[in-house]
């Protein structure tokens, strides 16, 4: 599975910003995808994820109502639609997937994994910067 994000980069605050994740090599359909971002001088941070099978979404609270997490199955690929950024939101993002970890098979289960140690395939980032 390869991943290639794009989408990323500057913006005033309150502005917007979608970020795309395109997916090739097999279809994700009970795959869990998710974004991550890491601001510099600090670890990677789940932000948002999907649950491809139920479609289910989960965000973290620093992003919740304003970053909508969505995916294209035909398309085979994954956003982010971001708003009312912040200064805060600055980092590299990073799309994540996997079709299982710790025995739970997302095609089964509806969650998804919180941390980055859940997810298989990683994505290169793409740099948001949000100017104050």
């Amino acid at each position: 599975v390869q991943l290639q994000a794009s989408g990323g980069g500057l913006v005033q605050a309150g502005g917007s910003l979608r970020l795309s994740c395109s997916a090739s090599g097999r279809t994700l359909d009970s795959y869990a995808m998710g974004w991550f971002r890491q601001a510099p001088g600090k670890e990677r941070e789940f932000v948002a994820a999907i649950n491809r099978r139920s479609s289910n979404t989960y965000y973290a609270d620093s992003v919740k109502g304003r970053f909508i997490i969505s995916s294209d199955n035909a398309k085979n690929t994954l956003f982010l639609q971001m708003n009312r950024l912040e200064p805060e939101d600055t980092a590299v993002y990073c799309c994540a997937a996997t079709p299982s970890s710790s025995g739970t098979y997302y095609g089964d289960y509806n969650t998804v994994p919180f941390g980055t140690r859940g997810y298989d395939y990683w994505g290169q980032g793409t740099q948001v910067t949000v100017s104050s």
